[in-house]
């Protein structure tokens, strides 16, 4: 079933190297501040956006420019009242009104306790223009999916999307809005049956746990597990309840995974779940947290290694969401993601390796100002 990573020609697309692709990207994204020291930077997702114009790939694609989500579409998944609660938090009003400060706490969002020492924790802390930032990216991913359940785009991107923590009425793991959740449900207007595949490090838990008694969507993650890794879920024998049994995959992976004991795992892996399950549309979660040198995590692959991913999934020729995710080495997570654009349209053999000169490219010192960085 492996396909050789070489997509075919489609009825839309006589060249096969050729996709019709979509992308979106809001600038506002890069002034989200988690605060100082948080290890979730969403200026990543500026610098992969200065490298991907830097290299001309803008000229390949469509350029989504839509509304955000409105909070009424939240609700697809989101609880009503965690949806309220959202809206209403601000930092200043955190501090000052005790009710709301409990009620935010309750949520999984402010000073929480660590999932693992009981310790206090802020992965989800309340930041200026919170509600805005959740409506920015799930609506990029909104706009994605109904792009190609229109049928005009073969692959739509979103990396500032891939909020794969997210709960229906709680914030986890630097997650607040679940964007994935939404836009799956948004494909089954369309598709009658989604394969959701996760390559970040952590697992996928708010999607699995999403979409565990269904049969239409089949979630597949390949992740880093340990006792002390978060967030602690993913065994081999979680496989999905009720009517969704079996449509649960977990592919738990030790530290220091590299390149090719990834692949001997991830191409027969998906490519029997592809021939088996016949999912109508695919989504990609391609959290760069699973390369090597990330701050958080210890797996070891590389940029390439980590876009054969998307390029192995590219080739079935299935409408494919591409998301962000996870990705606490920002020059890295760029580079990954910029390169994996050049993926997506068909160009990842026409780029120079060497970094061209743009706004953003002191950050890439430390790799030499290449594109395939290596630690």
């Amino acid at each position: 079933m492996d396909m050789g990573a070489n997509s075919l020609p489609s009825p839309s697309c006589p060249d096969g190297r050729k996709r019709r692709v979509c992308y979106y990207y809001d600038p506002g994204i890069s002034n989200v501040d988690y605060g100082k020291g948080h290890s979730m930077v969403p200026r990543r997702v500026a610098m992969t956006h200065g490298l991907v114009a830097s290299y001309g790939l803008l000229n390949d694609m469509t350029r989504l420019r839509t509304r955000p989500a409105s909070p009424e579409e939240l609700l697809a998944f989101h609880d009503q009242k965690y949806v309220d609660l959202l809206g209403r938090l601000t930092p200043a009003a955190y501090i000052s009104d005790g009710d709301l400060r409990r009620t935010a706490e309750e949520h999984g969002i402010g000073p929480v306790r660590r999932w693992d020492d009981g310790a206090c924790t802020n992965d989800n802390p309340v930041i200026d223009g919170l509600m805005g930032y959740c409506l920015s990216y799930a609506g990029g991913s909104l706009a994605a999916a109904r792009a190609l359940c229109g049928g005009d785009h073969d692959v739509a991107i979103n990396w500032s999307g891939g909020m794969h923590h997210a709960c229906r009425g709680h914030a986890n793991g630097f997650c607040y809005v679940n964007d994935i959740v939404l836009a799956i449900k948004q494909l089954l207007g369309r598709f009658r049956r989604v394969l959701y595949v996760d390559i970040d490090a952590h697992h996928g838990d708010g999607v699995e746990k999403a979409f565990a008694d269904s049969n239409q969507v089949m979630t597949l993650s390949f992740h880093q597990y340990q006792t002390d890794f978060f967030p602690g879920t993913g065994s081999i024998d979680d496989v999905g309840d009720g009517a969704g049994r079996y449509h649960a995959l977990n592919v738990p992976l030790k530290k220091g995974m590299d390149d090719q004991g990834y692949h001997e795992l991830f191409k027969p892996i998906v490519g029997k779940a592809m021939q088996v399950f016949q999912p109508d549309a695919v989504v990609l979660q391609c959290g760069a947290d699973s390369l090597s040198g990330d701050r958080l995590a210890g797996l070891e692959l590389s940029v390439g290694g980590h876009a054969e991913c998307v390029r192995y999934l590219r080739g079935f020729n299935a409408p494919l969401l591409l998301l962000g995710g996870g990705g606490y080495t920002i020059n890295h997570v760029a580079s990954c993601w910029c390169y994996e654009t050049a993926v997506a349209v068909g160009k990842e053999d026409e780029i120079a390796d060497e970094i061209p000169h743009h706004p953003y490219d002191h950050y890439y010192r430390s790799q030499g100002y290449k594109l395939q960085c290596r630690t």
